[in-house]
């Protein structure tokens, strides 16, 4: 298989494993058990199929200690087996898995499975042209949207649309669902490499919050902060972001 092949299969088969655990796990809803039961057995499932499918190649994954050999390797496979234990323990659609590839210096390819709705998107999926929305719409979190995506909503006149993990918000742009996501309460390279790698090859903009590159295969893993967002607006945002972050120093 190609790459591409085998990030989409390992990722849809990822997420039919848990969607079955999710779904036979009716008494076990809300529980951390139910969250650690789908951490462990994607990550099984994802450790194992790399190793036969790419056994030279080096992985980072949430789920997984930490090789720093993956600094001096050529490919490495980025992954988040479960993008959302919240909502799947809870019982919801909204979460995701990632699979990406990283090779000599930047992300090659990423797959996100939505396992809710039943779609993979891929870096291999055709680009689609965009346009200006009339109504920006920004995916925020359930729960604690950030006082900096707060006041940047207020600042673009933005209609919030609450929602899961980070991918599965990643994914509602690729879909066309809303038009940005921006996120300022801190991840990790595993919870956005496979969901930019699907934005950028759809045609989207993506950066840090302050307009540098997304970079990955760092040392330290922690990447804070990202925007995904329909082209046409990337400008505005990042304008309307240096405005909010000015007026709180």
């Amino acid at each position: 298989m190609h790459d591409d092949e085998l990030a989409a299969r390992i990722a849809h088969e990822a997420g039919s494993l848990l969607r079955r655990i999710q779904q036979e796990a009716a008494d076990e809803i809300g529980t951390r058990e139910l969250k650690d039961r789908g951490d462990r057995e994607s990550q099984a499932y994802l450790s194992r199929m790399l190793n036969e499918h790419r056994p030279d190649d080096a992985v980072l994954s949430e789920e997984a200690a930490d090789d720093l050999s993956r600094l001096t390797a050529e490919r490495v496979w980025i992954i988040d087996p479960l993008d959302g234990t919240r909502e799947f323990s809870e019982g919801r659609h909204d979460w995701a898995v990632h699979v990406a590839l990283w090779e000599r210096g930047d992300l090659s390819l990423g797959v996100v499975a939505l396992p809710g709705p039943g779609l993979v998107l891929s870096s291999a999926d055709d680009a689609r042209e965009w346009t200006h929305p009339s109504t920006i719409r920004l995916a925020v979190s359930r729960s604690r949207a950030t006082p900096l995506v707060t006041a940047l909503a207020e600042e673009l006149n933005a209609q919030l649309v609450p929602m899961g993990s980070a991918g599965y918000k990643a994914a509602a742009v690729v879909r066309g669902e809303v038009d940005a996501y921006v996120h300022t309460g801190g991840q990790y390279e595993w919870d956005s490499a496979a969901p930019i790698a699907v934005a950028r090859a759809a045609g989207l903009f993506t950066s840090r919050i302050d307009g540098r590159p997304l970079t990955y295969n760092n040392e330290n893993p922690y990447l804070p902060d990202l925007i995904v967002s329909n082209p046409h607006l990337a400008d505005e945002i990042l304008d309307r972001i240096r405005r909010v972050t000015e007026r709180t120093q």
